[in-house]
């Protein structure tokens, strides 16, 4: 086992540029995420650390061995795809079977890793039924299964859940990192979902165009993004503008459309005087009364009940302002109209880096 390493790849179709000079490195044990819209490039690369796509330029290496050139039946790798892609006319067995066959292993070793993979994917029972006859997560199951059996160092996983429903996506996260975890694999999954990849993730990458615009764990790509571009593709946020006052202890002052704030947050304070500000709703709470730096009042112009809790947004001087609130009795409360104080914590306001979309 060893980690997957990637230098300046590069992949174009036609005069289409795919993959632009892209180097990305996913240690060993890894559940890695490539995140990002459709058309960035992200199953190109999967596909061209699978084989099947080989890139035009750049190196792949799993820890020493470079693999680069090497042809798909030789890589330590095993994909599951989008699709499933099972045979219709075989049984549950003979599709997770399927690649032992052709591997050339022995027929009484494929048995046992056939029974061992299916076990681990809980369908020990279903080995004998049709595709046809199974549910979405079921077919899911065999697809990671069929993947699993020829023991790859890496497993590939191009949407994986993006044919489930809400209830089995939940149950196939959990159960994909518990299978990558307990056999010590390293898993790089493609996906546009934010929420799959945040809640799935080691490590991950967000991907515009080809290029990888951010990289490291979810919880500082969601709260410390460093561009408005990946701000808002991981979720909904507040954009504004801001000026920066002064830089001092530590803090930075700020003018904002929403009135002086305060951040502790920057690590890029003093790299230039007007800088994009990124806020999540959730950082913008409702309180009763208060005189700390970042308390904003303003007006009720929406409010959403989302279950779990209230999403508002609040007019500030002509500007709105997005927050969430825990549901209890006083967001319950919340009119059209009315006027409230809100407060966000210095360490939840992000200085973006300049010149930065």
């Amino acid at each position: 086992m060893a980690e997957v390493r990637l230098r300046d790849v590069e992949k174009s179709y036609g005069h289409t540029r795919v993959l632009d000079n892209l180097s990305l490195d996913i240690q060993h044990g890894e559940v890695y995420f490539l995140l990002g819209p459709s058309g960035c490039g992200k199953t190109t690369l999967l596909r061209g650390i699978a084989g099947f796509a080989p890139f035009d330029a750049g190196t792949l290496h799993f820890g020493d061995r470079d693999m680069t050139s090497w042809q798909p039946q030789r890589r330590p790798t095993a994909m599951v795809f989008q699709n499933y892609a099972l045979w219709p006319h075989m049984t549950v067995a003979a599709n997770v079977e399927f690649g032992l066959k052709t591997r050339k292993v022995a027929a009484k070793e494929r048995r046992r890793r056939v029974a061992e993979a299916l076990a681990l994917v809980r369908l020990g029972d279903l080995a004998k039924r049709k595709p046809a006859q199974l549910s979405g997560g079921q077919q899911q199951r065999v697809a990671l299964a069929r993947a699993l059996v020829v023991q790859p160092e890496c497993l590939l996983l191009d949407e994986p859940l993006s044919n489930l429903d809400a209830k089995l996506r939940q149950e196939m996260r959990i159960e994909i990192r518990r299978i990558v975890k307990e056999h010590d694999l390293t898993a790089l999954c493609v996906t546009h979902d934010q929420d799959e990849a945040l809640s799935m993730a080691d490590r991950m990458a967000v991907m515009f165009e080809g290029r990888i615009a951010q990289c490291g764990d979810p919880r500082t790509l969601y709260h410390k993004p460093t561009s408005a571009r990946v701000a808002r593709f991981l979720g909904e946020t507040n954009l504004v503008d801001g000026r920066v006052k002064e830089v001092a202890g530590g803090a930075v002052h700020l003018d904002s459309p929403y009135g002086p704030l305060l951040s502790t947050a920057a690590d890029n304070a003093g790299n230039g005087p007007v800088r994009k500000i990124s806020i999540r709703p959730e950082a913008v709470t409702l309180v009763a009364q208060s005189e700390n730096d970042n308390t904003i009042v303003g007006e009720i112009v929406d409010h959403v009940f989302l279950g779990h809790a209230v999403r508002f947004r609040v007019l500030v001087s002509g500007v709105e302002l997005l927050g969430q609130a825990v549901e209890t009795a006083r967001a319950a409360a919340l009119e059209l109209g009315a006027r409230v104080q809100v407060y966000i914590d210095p360490e939840d306001i992000v200085l973006l880096e300049p010149g930065t979309d």
